[in-house]
């Protein structure tokens, strides 16, 4: 259960940054440092989530 809460929790991350960067880009005058640093976040959230949902990990 733990397992399912934290993965639940790093996806809403994951959806809550894409719609920043989303919206952030959508601006005439997107700050382009703040894109780049979600982005890096957003994809390391990818990975976490992609690790704790691998066959391996489920052991």
């Amino acid at each position: 259960m733990a397992l399912a809460a934290h993965l639940t929790e790093l996806s809403e991350k994951h959806r809550l940054l894409k719609r920043r960067i989303e919206e952030e880009l959508s601006r005439p005058r997107a700050d382009e440092s703040k894109v780049r640093r979600w982005k890096h976040e957003k994809l390391k959230l990818k990975d976490q989530i992609e690790k704790l949902t691998t066959p391996e990990h489920a052991h």
